[in-house]
C-alpha cells in the first residue's frame, strides 16, 4: 500500500513516495477497474516528478504545458513498463524513461528542417561546447578548433553541428534581412523559373530534325527565326516569291511540329 509520508531516503526527490508495494500489487492484479485505478493513483503519485524533470527543458521553444503533457505521457509508459521484480527502483527507471520522451519530442516534433539524428546530437554536443567555451574565451567567439577539442568531436563533425544550430528554427520569407533598411525581405533574394529553360528544351528537341531539312528550307528557318528576317527579304535574297516563302516556312514547322511531337509520344 502506498504511504503518502514521504520517503527521502534513497530518493533524489524529497517528495519521492514509497509505492514499492503498490508497483508488486499491480503486477499480480488481473485487468480491470481495479487494477486501472490502481494504475492512476501511481501516475498521480508520481506526477510531480514529471513536472519537475519538465521544467528543466522549459525556454527551449516549447511551452511548459506543453512539455508538462509529454513528461506525463513518458511517466504513463514508466508505470506500465516498470517491473519491480528486477530490484531496481521505479523512480531510477522511470527518470531517463520520462526524460527520453520529453527528448523524443523535441526530436520529433520541434525542429523546422528534418535533421538525422546523428546530427541532432552533432548540435548538442556543440552547443554544450560552445555554452562552456563563452566563459574560458571571453570577448571573442570559439574557434571551430576550440568547439571540436571540447566537444571532442573531429573539425567536419564540429561544422556539421554548427550548422545545425541554425535548423531548429526557420525565417519567415517575409522577413527583412540582417543591415537592410529598405524592406528588402528573404523572399526578394529567391530566384525563380527561368523561361529560357523550356526555350532550351524545345530547342534541343528539334535540332536534329532541323538538320534532317533541305538545305534551303535549313537557311530559310534560320534567316526567317535566328537572322530576324523579313519574308520579304529572304524572297529577294533567294530569288522566289513571297507567298512561296511563307508556304515553305509555314509547311516545315508543321512537318518539325508533328515530328517531335511523335518521337516525345
Amino acid at each position: 500500500m502506498r504511504s503518502d509520508t514521504p520517503h527521502t531516503k534513497g530518493h533524489p526527490h524529497n517528495d519521492a513516495p514509497d509505492t514499492a508495494a503498490a508497483f508488486r500489487r499491480l503486477t499480480e492484479m488481473p485487468h480491470g477497474p481495479e487494477r486501472d485505478a490502481l494504475r492512476q493513483e501511481l501516475v498521480r503519485a508520481w506526477l510531480p516528478m514529471a513536472e519537475r524533470l519538465a521544467g528543466r527543458f522549459r525556454n527551449r521553444g516549447e511551452t511548459l504545458d506543453d512539455l508538462r503533457q509529454v513528461a506525463a505521457l513518458g511517466l504513463v509508459k514508466a508505470v506500465d513498463r516498470y517491473d519491480p521484480e528486477r530490484g531496481s527502483a521505479f523512480e531510477s527507471y522511470a527518470v531517463p524513461t520520462v526524460t527520453g520522451e520529453i527528448k523524443r519530442h523535441f526530436r520529433d516534433h520541434m525542429w523546422t528542417l528534418h535533421v538525422p539524428r546523428r546530427v541532432q546530437e552533432l548540435r548538442n554536443r556543440v552547443r554544450f561546447a560552445r555554452q562552456d567555451l563563452a566563459h574560458t574565451v571571453p570577448g571573442r567567439a570559439p574557434t571551430l578548433a576550440e568547439i571540436a577539442e571540447r566537444a571532442q568531436l573531429s573539425e567536419e563533425d564540429a561544422a556539421a553541428g554548427l550548422e545545425a544550430l541554425d535548423s531548429f528554427t526557420a525565417l519567415s520569407l517575409d522577413a527583412e534581412l540582417p543591415g537592410g533598411e529598405d524592406g528588402y525581405a528573404l523572399r526578394d533574394a529567391l530566384g525563380g523559373p527561368d523561361p529560357a529553360l523550356d526555350v532550351v528544351v524545345d530547342r534541343e528537341a528539334v535540332k536534329p530534325r532541323i538538320a534532317a531539312l533541305p538545305e534551303r528550307e535549313r537557311d530559310i528557318l534560320y534567316m526567317r527565326f535566328f537572322g530576324d528576317m523579313t519574308q520579304s527579304r529572304i524572297a529577294e535574297q533567294l530569288g522566289i516569291s513571297q507567298m512561296h516563302v511563307s508556304r515553305l516556312i509555314s509547311r516545315c514547322c508543321d512537318r518539325l511540329r508533328d515530328q517531335v511531337m511523335r518521337d516525345a509520344a
